[in-house]
């Protein structure tokens, strides 16, 4: 018994040396770690990707999203499974006022900020069913309504309302089955 209890001491020891040598090993020589040397968070920021290209390029400011709601350049001529939102600033990829979005799943979430938006249309058509769509709006005195949009339509909001209201700004789309 004498004898494994040293063997166990040793072993201990042996374990702790190694770990004050690796633990040595992973600071730098300054004795702090750098930004660089600590691993990536595992928290998922969801974040829109390419964000800062698409806001210089098309001038359409995507901010966050479940991944399921997705900007895409609209086609010409206009067809069925895209969200059509227009504007009457000069946004998109042609500069026409006119910014498309397809949902990929059942469920999609985007919040995003597109100012001067008169008209949000659904991604259905005649002939299919498209997705039920909520929009959030904001006017530039702070009004904020929720919109539900017609999801094989179009539907006016803001100027284009009747009678019309105040320009909005475009924060949010909401998608679901």
């Amino acid at each position: 018994m004498h004898r494994s209890y040293r063997t166990f001491l040793g072993a201990a020891a042996v374990a702790a040396i190694a770990a004050t040598v690796v633990s040595i090993a992973a600071v730098p020589a300054s004795g702090t770690a750098s930004a660089a040397d600590e691993q990536p968070s595992a928290v998922e920021s969801y974040s829109y990707p390419g964000a800062d290209a698409i806001l210089a390029s098309d001038h359409v400011q995507l901010i966050s999203g479940d991944g399921h709601i997705l900007y895409k350049p609209c086609p010409v001529p206009e067809t069925a499974g895209l969200i059509i939102v227009r504007s009457t600033d000069r946004i998109g990829s042609a500069g026409t006022g006119k910014v498309c979005f397809e949902v990929t799943g059942t469920v999609g979430h985007l919040v995003l900020k597109i100012p001067n938006v008169y008209a949000i249309r659904g991604d259905g058509s005649s002939g299919s069913a498209g997705h039920k769509l909520t929009a959030q709006l904001t006017t530039d005195t702070g009004a904020h309504t929720t919109v539900d949009v017609n999801p094989n339509g179009d539907t006016q909001v803001g100027i284009a309302t009747t009678p019309p209201g105040d320009a909005t700004t475009l924060l949010q789309l909401d998608a679901s089955r």
